[in-house]
């Protein structure tokens, strides 16, 4: 019933294509307009739009070694290395 449509992304202008299993989706989503833009310029858009994450440095409980972590440390709780909380997380 689809078939593959090669669309102009009106971003940055390159052909993508819009494949017949994209097409059934949207139709299954009651979308009614085609995608104007290519994966690549979907995906930097939405990233635009969040911002950079602030990483704080910390010290491992565990093993000492410098930890970088999402969150803000505090001194009454400890904070672990990736490698030593997957270790955790195992047992």
């Amino acid at each position: 019933m689809y078939e593959d449509k090669t669309l102009i992304c009106k971003e940055c202008g390159a052909e993508f294509v819009f494949t017949a299993g994209e097409q059934e989706f949207y139709a299954s989503k009651g979308f009614v307009n085609e995608p104007q833009r290519c994966k690549a310029c979907r995906d930097a858009r939405k990233n635009a739009a969040k911002p950079e994450r602030e990483m704080f440095t910390a010290t491992c409980a565990a093993c000492g070694q410098e930890a970088k972590v999402p969150f803000r440390p505090r001194e009454d709780r400890p904070v672990y290395c990736s490698e030593c909380f997957a270790k955790m997380r195992e047992e």
